[in-house]
């Protein structure tokens, strides 16, 4: 009898009868009902966090910033959440939010405090003070939702530190290109300056040629008014003699006048007698009876005598009255050169006053002259100065960048979020559910291999007692449970990358690698039900337990404790999470054919220990028919 025959008849027997048929059939569907609603029931999480409920206080008063900006951070934060609905956040009072952390209305809250905005304000103030945001969580209502209401809110402090961190840059820029201008002005002032320093030394060394001819000139005058002082030391006495002698002249020419007044005086009164005389020669000639023509004779001589007296007594009037101008002149000389005797001697007493104003000029010449070929100095060495000030203000200037305000804006972004993660993935699960498909498949095909013993035999008693080679009982007896787990695993394959959509990036890979570790796990718990009996079935147990566990199926396997390690490297489920990792996600074959060669080894040794156990169990003994143990 062929080993396969030995399994037709074995699958005859367990589906003799309609109990039986259902019995086999619910066994093929234990792999899909536990795969299946696993996957099903945690597909997508974090997709349905929005009916996970959440509070928010918002207690923020917000703040104004330097340049009169209201911030109202606090708020900001609330409305970023509430828009995006990560979770079913409900605005409460902060007692209203504690109160239902603690009974569990609330899986968590989030707490804004008063001083929210102002913290975050206060680097604009240089007195910088952390903002803080309270997360109020209870881990008895559930420990996942509290971790990720970890990663929201530091979501929310990188997204506040970016923005607070990329105004601050913005603010520091500024003030650089500010920095840069007033260098830059600082530059061109230290030009000027130096240009201005060159034109004051020009002036200065002008100033020293001019206190030098000054003080030449100063000299001479000092001399020429000490030739002047000495040669008019006497003038004040002559000018008193002038005065003096101007004064007598006067007095002489006053009484000269007064005669010359008397004399008008005098030809004065001949003018009127002679003016009476004619008058009375009128009228004696009348009298004495001479004609008209006599008498007119008469008075011709008369008035022609008269007529010489009249230009006598006009002469003399005449030289009267310029002999009182001569007087009045001479009084005038006289009163002049009086002032002239009285403001000599202070001209005199002057004239000394400037001899020694023109020393003490020539002395500050020559004094002016030496500061000013000091100033010259010193202008030059601050026009070097200046010099170097321009230089050092102009590599200054080039020294600090000079950012127009599309680049500010692009520093600062980058100053606060300086790290951008750019994520790149050789293999892509997609959802949570894929990601622990492959776990989950594999355990699933464990758990498909265990049941099936519970109605299938692992070794053909028939087959035994016919003294049949043990490797062909040992393949009889595995493979009705192989082709099993083989209508298990397509069952469950049509469920998982049908229904709920997790499809490998290889399916026919997937669904043959899945039937070779069926056919694995067939193997060993075939091996330890023919070796143990039913206490095989509680070490396949235990064995599904260690392999749940060092697998790696959920967190990576090197975060188990260094003791575990070594199973993760022999056991076999290990290797078929990690080749339907590959399969599923798209990762390369290389490992896959690893993994393929690791569970055909322990295939190997699966069917070699059934064969040995076979080889054993043709002799029956004692323990054979009455075993110490039975399940």
């Amino acid at each position: 009898m062929t080993g396969f025959r030995m399994a037709l008849n074995e699958l005859r027997r367990i589906t003799a009868g309609r109990l039986p048929r259902i019995a086999v059939v619910a066994l093929v569907l234990v792999p899909t009902m536990y795969a299946g609603l696993y996957l099903w029931a945690n597909y997508d999480p974090y997709g349905n966090l929005d009916q996970v409920p959440a509070a928010i206080v918002v207690e923020d008063a917000g703040a104004v910033l330097p340049d009169g900006t209201r911030l109202d951070a606090g708020r900001q934060v609330a409305d970023d959440l509430l828009d995006r609905g990560d979770f079913d956040w409900r605005e409460v009072s902060l007692a209203d939010a504690e109160e239902g952390v603690q009974d569990g209305t609330y899986d968590f809250a989030l707490h804004v405090p008063k001083g929210f905005s102002a913290s975050l304000a206060s680097n604009a103030d240089l007195d910088p003070q952390r903002a803080r945001l309270a997360l109020l969580t209870n881990d008895a209502n559930s420990y996942l939702s509290t971790t990720i209401a970890g990663t929201v809110t530091d979501r929310v402090r990188d997204a506040l530190a970016s923005q607070v961190g990329a105004e601050a840059a913005t603010t520091f820029l500024t003030g650089f290109a500010d920095i840069r201008s007033q260098l830059a002005s600082a530059a061109d002032g230290a030009g000027r300056l130096g240009d201005g320093l060159g034109d004051a030394r020009d002036g200065a060394a002008s100033l020293a040629d001019g206190a030098d001819r000054l003080e030449g000139g100063a000299d001479e005058l000092a001399g020429g008014l000490g030739t002047l002082a000495d040669r008019t030391s006497s003038l004040p006495g002559q000018t008193r003699r002038l005065a003096t002698g101007a004064r007598q002249v006067a007095r002489a020419n006053q009484r000269i006048a007064g005669l010359g007044d008397q004399a008008a005086a005098a030809a004065t009164r001949i003018d009127r007698a002679r003016a009476e005389r004619r008058r009375e020669l009128v009228e004696r000639m009348r009298q004495q009876g001479l004609t008209a023509q006599q008498r007119q004779a008469v008075l011709a001589v008369f008035d022609d005598l008269g007529a010489a007296v009249a230009d006598g007594t006009a002469t003399v009037r005449r030289t009267s009255s310029q002999l009182d101008r001569l007087a009045t002149g001479a009084d005038r000389v006289a009163d002049g050169n009086e002032a002239l005797a009285a403001a000599v001697p202070d001209l005199v007493d002057g004239i000394g006053q400037a001899r020694d104003g023109a020393g003490r000029l020539r002395d500050g010449a020559e004094r002016l002259s030496g500061g000013a070929d000091e100033l010259g100095a010193g202008l030059e060495k601050l026009d070097r100065g200046a010099s170097r000030l321009q230089r050092g203000l102009e590599k200054g200037v080039e020294q600090v960048p000079d950012v127009d305000g599309t680049t500010r804006e692009r520093l600062a972004d980058v100053i606060g979020d300086p790290v951008r993660v750019d994520s790149r993935s050789d293999a892509t699960a997609g959802t949570y559910g894929a990601g622990l498909a492959p776990f989950f498949l594999s355990l699933a095909a464990w758990i498909g291999g265990y049941v099936l013993f519970l109605l299938v035999r692992p070794l053909s008693p028939r087959a035994l007692a016919g003294d049949q080679h043990p490797l062909r009982v040992a393949l009889g007896g595995w493979l009705a449970p192989v082709l099993l787990g083989a209508v298990q695993m397509v069952v469950m394959s049509t469920i998982v990358f049908g229904v709920l959509e997790i499809v490998p990036a290889n399916i026919p890979g997937a669904l043959a690698f899945l039937v070779l570790t069926s056919a694995v796990f067939v193997a060993m718990v075939h091996a330890l039900a023919t070796w143990f009996g039913k206490a095989g079935q509680f070490i396949g147990l235990v064995l599904m337990v260690l392999q749940l566990i060092t697998a790696g199926g959920t967190f990576p396997w090197q975060t188990l404790p260094p003791a575990l390690h070594p199973l993760h490297h022999v056991l076999p489920m290990s290797y078929a999470v990690d080749g339907l990792r590959q399969l599923v996600y798209g990762g390369p074959d290389v490992r896959v054919l690893s993994d393929v060669l690791v569970l055909l080894a322990w295939l190997a040794v699966a069917l070699t220990a059934t064969t040995v156990a076979a080889r054993r169990q043709r002799v029956w003994s004692l323990k054979t028919v009455s075993p110490e143990l039975q399940m």
